[in-house]
This record gives structure tokens, sequence and C-alpha cells, in this order.
């Protein structure tokens, strides 16, 4: 798995991308009530989010569900020491994700 640091150049491929969203999708599960929230928002139990987890339609929900709160996109970036900004430079290449 990718996995970003803030010492190297943060060039983003789609795989890039979709490392990076599992990357969050792990934050976001290891708070409950982050958890509970992205679930409720996705629509989806535990056993149809493990078996969709590499869609890549998928990762881009979990990254719009990230960049829905300001704080955890920073608590995020620095837990991964990246950029603050990767995860919505991440969203852009996933589908749906295109930037106007």
């Amino acid at each position: 798995m990718t996995k970003f640091n803030k010492l190297r150049p943060q060039r983003l491929t789609v795989e890039g991308a979709e490392a990076l969203a599992l990357q969050a999708l792990a934050f976001i599960a290891a708070d409950e009530d982050r958890l509970g929230r992205f679930l409720a928002a996705s629509g989806f139990g535990p056993a149809e989010l493990r078996a969709r987890v590499s869609d890549p339609t998928t990762l881009g929900f979990v990254l719009d569900f990230l960049l829905g709160d300001e704080e955890a996109v920073i608590a995020f970036a620095a837990e991964q020491q990246v950029d603050p900004s990767l995860p919505a430079r991440a969203r852009a290449l996933l589908p749906g994700g295109e930037m106007p």
C-alpha cells in the first residue's frame, strides 16, 4: 500500500488516491463515533462496506465524508504526515470527483 510522507513529493496517481482513501477509511474506522456517522451516511453495513472497499466510487465517498469535516481532515493529515490539501487532490482523481 502506498504510504505518503511529507518529506517526499506528493504527486498523485489514481492508485495513490485509492491508497489514501483506504488510509482515510482506516482513520474513520478507528473512531467509533466517526465510523457510526460514516456508516449512517453511506447506508452500508459493515459487511457491505468490506465487500465494496476496493470500488473506486466507494473510495471517493470515503474522501467526501472525510472532507466534510475540516477538523477530521486536519487530524488525518497530521496522523499521516501529509499536506491537508492531499485528500481533496486525491478526491479529484476518483469517480465523481472531477473539479469544474
